[in-house]
Parts: C-alpha cells; structure tokens; sequence
C-alpha cells in the first residue's frame, strides 16, 4: 500500500484543476502546467481534492500510484507558488550577470558562458555570486540549475566553482611536502 498515495492533493485557492481524458491540467498566478496521467492509475477530483487510486491490484499500478499523487502535488504547487533553486559561485573572478535574455558566466574560462534564458524559468543575479532561477516547473528549474551548475562543478580541494546554496562539498586535504 502506497502511504503517500492515500493522502488526496488539495487544490489551494487561485488554482484552476481539470482531468480530460488521461491529461491533468493545472492553472495558477504562476503559470499553467499540464501533465499526461498513466493508464495504472485513475485521477478524479472530488470537493476539491484531487484524488488519486491504482487501477488494479498489480505491482505496476502500485508503483505508479505514490508517484503519480506525488507529481500532482508538485505540478499544482508549482502553479500556485512556483520553486526556486539558488546556486552560489566561490572562486576568485568567478561571477554571474543577467544581460538581456542572456545568463552571462565568468567562471575562469577564457571566454565568458553565455546561457539563454528560456521563456518558462526566471533567472536573476542579485549579487554576482548568487544565481536564483525561478519557476513554475519542479523538473524544468532542477534540470536547469543542473546545466548551469555543470559549466564548472564545485571542485574539493579550494571549493571552487558552481554548487547549490545548501549543497556541502567535502573537502579534500592537499599535497604534503
């Protein structure tokens, strides 16, 4: 039995949820998600509540069951509230700027980064070492903060370079003489 599939999503005020057909739809102040439902599972929504339950008793249908519930929940959070992802850069001469549709990295290359911003996701630099990428997609800002991250990962022995704002890097002691 699935615990986290049991608990219903409740659907905040200000959001707008409908099943047609094998797609959930959500509507929010943040942006308008939609997302294809698996055949193993039924959806419904009911008071408002979305409600989700296996469509058999087979291993697949239970597997999907927490899952499906699960990904409801982030899409109709996303669209009421949104997610945010913030990556710190440490590194002598390291920064970051937004410029125009452009995220702009200085990250030791001899060239400067430049990645397009995509029309979904909000990106701003309120200090140059500091990236914050906003959105209504759990999925999208994750994926996005992952490529930004991997143009210069953090390294163990100085910490340099791109890591999430809660991320530890264990450290590395260096050469001894």
């Amino acid at each position: 039995m699935s615990r986290v599939g049991k608990n219903p999503v409740v659907i905040p005020q200000g959001v707008e949820c409908k099943i047609s057909g094998s797609v959930l739809t959500a509507k929010g102040k943040v942006g308008q998600l939609a997302m294809p439902l698996s055949s193993d599972v039924n959806a419904k929504i009911e008071e408002g509540k979305v409600v989700v339950k296996p469509a058999s008793q087979s291993k697949q249908s239970r597997m999907m069951w927490g899952t499906t519930r699960k990904l409801v929940e982030n899409i109709i959070a996303g669209v009421s509230q949104g997610f945010t992802k913030n990556l710190e850069i440490n590194g002598v001469g390291y920064r970051a700027a937004v410029q125009g549709q452009n995220l702009v990295l200085q990250l030791g290359y001899s060239h400067d980064i430049e990645y397009p911003i995509p029309t979904d996701v909000q990106i701003k630099c309120e200090k140059p070492t500091s990236i914050s990428i906003f959105g209504a997609s759990r999925q999208r800002v994750g994926q996005i903060a992952a490529e930004i991250r991997n143009y210069r990962g953090p390294e163990p022995y100085k910490g340099k370079g791109i890591k999430y704002e809660n991320e530890f890097i264990l450290r590395k002691e260096g050469k001894k003489k």
